[in-house]
């Protein structure tokens, strides 16, 4: 079922990002139909973290100078501990983050991912998960957190590990269908 047909879906992510939550949504994503560009700070490969150490290099699409929000149906935010440290220092990919809130549009963030939420400052009076070591930074940033597989909050999609995919890629497509959430806003 090709649910996504003629929606384009944006992952954010640099050197370090959980390997298996980047794969497993971008698969689930393109056999939904979605066109999917991994976007990045710098052209050329970015390497994943798999298993305690450096796993496999994945192509970046596009930089971040060369896309805007506006080219895009949604927001995939992969976790990992040093992938959202890094991108969360970077300005650009911060003022990307919060563009799609901004235009409403839904943005799916796993793992140590919310920490790029926080720092767009998208957060507060949300209900969301992460993995449980950020929860006191998600809670300083405003939210609601909770202890659940995935959390939909109006377009706003959160799992906490790679253990959530299964339940995290059904909701992030659910969302991409629906499309524009008023509620969803910075």
């Amino acid at each position: 079922m090709k649910d996504l047909k003629n929606k384009t879906v944006a992952i954010l992510a640099t050197n370090g990002f959980e390997e298996s939550e980047l794969k497993s949504p971008k698969e689930a994503l393109l056999e939904a139909g979605a066109e999917v560009h991994i976007v990045s700070l710098e052209s050329g490969e970015i390497k994943a973290w798999a298993d305690g150490d450096w796993g496999d290099a994945y192509k970046v699409d596009k930089t971040l100078d060369q896309v805007s929000q506006s080219d895009y149906n949604a927001l995939v935010l992969p976790g990992g501990v040093i992938n959202p440290d890094l991108l969360r220092r970077d300005t650009k990919a911060i003022s990307f983050v919060k563009s799609f809130f901004e235009n409403h549009k839904p943005v799916a963030a796993i793992c140590h991912a919310p920490w790029l939420l926080a720092e767009a400052d998208v957060l507060k009076g949300r209900k969301v998960t992460s993995f449980h070591s950020i929860k006191t930074d998600i809670v300083n940033a405003g939210a609601e957190w909770v202890d659940q597989e995935v959390v939909v909050d109006q377009g706003l999609v959160t799992s906490r590990s790679p253990e959530d995919l299964p339940a995290f890629n059904a909701k992030v497509i659910e969302e991409i269908k629906e499309g524009k959430h008023d509620m969803q806003t910075a």
